[in-house]
């Protein structure tokens, strides 16, 4: 049969080609070193887990929620003015099933055909996706090493900025590890005023920020409210990436219209969900300062174990990531890093999943313990990859 000319819009999924690769490999006894998809191995909190197991307990709540519970909606609500000191209301705030599913489906709810969005590049790859299927053409704006990989809205052409729809900004960023500054969210929220822009932002990492830096929302931003939404994740924070647990906030009109679009398409996130979601929301906070200091831990293991060993990546400002340029004698981050799992165990993500200045480098996700790390940087070194 014929498929639809929209799939041709999409590349290969590149994580499924490097999970076969990690199969393969460890078919032949092989030890792989997994620093490839940003999956947390920490566990959920006790008071998380027991929360949706006493909720599953109950046969009623396996029937359609077809709502987000009020009490997680002020759940929301206090957290984001306990965590951010932020005041919002339920009706600035709409669950999905993790903001991967939240910017692929965004920009149906926002944009026609032939639309233009303004989105980083490098960045995490549903935010293109994302676009694709809303049929929108996407502008990339450049994060440049030289400006620490951050958005330079002066550098968006006049006329492009005048028929952009929205533009999504991901900080803590995903892959690069840049971190903002209340400064430049202040030339956002000036710019999207200026051009009638709604700015996405992308909060998955605010709790994962390094040397001593405290993360926030873009709302902590005057006026920010009136030109924009946010995806805020359980994810990272919480550790619950399998129970799919993110939402939209900020704009009423806009959340109103993503949750009319969700409604088309989905019966409501699975109630004993929305009870582990209260539980992470309204419990200890503790345990969240804790793993961001083991992050970060991590990162230094692995890029000053990389450095040590002659590899010259710079240290992650934020987020669960590593951006590491290629060595110079490769060309190709794909073959680079089929090589490295190939030579040493090491998986990791190449750059060119993460548009067209991903290039040139590889994401290394900080998802094994420091001992661990040490040990894939000393596969590294011993394999000569560094010296070819």
């Amino acid at each position: 049969m014929e498929f639809s000319k929209r799939m041709s819009r999409f590349g290969d999924e590149i994580f499924a080609a490097l999970n076969q690769k990690k199969v393969e490999l460890e078919a032949e006894g092989r030890t792989i070193y997994n620093l490839s998809v940003g999956t947390p191995d920490f566990a959920p909190a006790p008071h998380i887990r027991q929360a949706l197991l006493d909720a599953a307990a109950d046969p009623e709540n396996w029937k359609y929620s077809l709502r987000d519970l009020p009490e997680m909606l002020n759940a929301v609500c206090s957290y984001y003015q306990r965590r951010f000191g932020v005041t919002i209301t339920p009706d600035m705030v709409a669950s999905c099933c993790g903001s991967q599913e939240g910017c692929g489906h965004i920009g149906l709810a926002l944009c026609d055909e032939g639309d233009t969005v303004l989105l980083p590049t490098p960045c995490y790859p549903v935010f293109i996706a994302g676009a694709k299927l809303a049929g929108a053409e996407p502008w990339y704006y450049p994060m440049h090493k030289e400006n620490g990989f951050l958005p330079c809205v002066a550098d968006i052409p006049e006329d492009v900025a005048r028929r952009a729809k929205y533009m999504i900004v991901s900080l803590p960023a995903n892959p690069v590890g840049s971190v903002g500054s209340p400064e430049l969210y202040k030339e956002l929220v000036a710019f999207a005023k200026k051009y009638d822009i709604l700015i996405i932002h992308d909060n998955a990492y605010s709790d994962i920020i390094f040397d001593g830096a405290v993360g926030g929302s873009f709302f902590n931003t005057p006026g920010a409210l009136e030109v924009g939404v946010e995806f805020f994740s359980l994810s990272k924070s919480f550790n619950m990436t399998g129970a799919r647990v993110s939402f939209l906030v900020g704009r009423p009109d806009v959340v109103a219209a993503f949750r009319k679009l969700r409604g088309q398409i989905d019966f409501g996130m699975y109630l004993p969900i929305q009870k582990a979601a209260i539980a992470a929301l309204t419990g200890p906070l503790e345990m969240v300062k804790e793993q961001c200091a083991v992050y970060q831990q991590r990162r230094d293991a692995l890029c000053g174990g990389l450095r040590s060993i002659g590899w010259d990546v710079p240290d992650s400002h934020g987020s669960m990531f590593v951006w590491a340029p290629i060595p110079p004698q490769y060309k190709n981050s794909m073959d680079f890093c089929l090589e490295l799992v190939e030579k040493s165990g090491v998986l990791c993500t190449p750059g060119s999943s993460f548009g067209p200045l991903g290039e040139g480098y590889v994401r290394f996700a900080l998802t094994m313990p420091c001992e661990k790390i040490a040990q894939a940087v000393q596969a590294i070194a011993a394999s000569g990859i560094l010296k070819a």
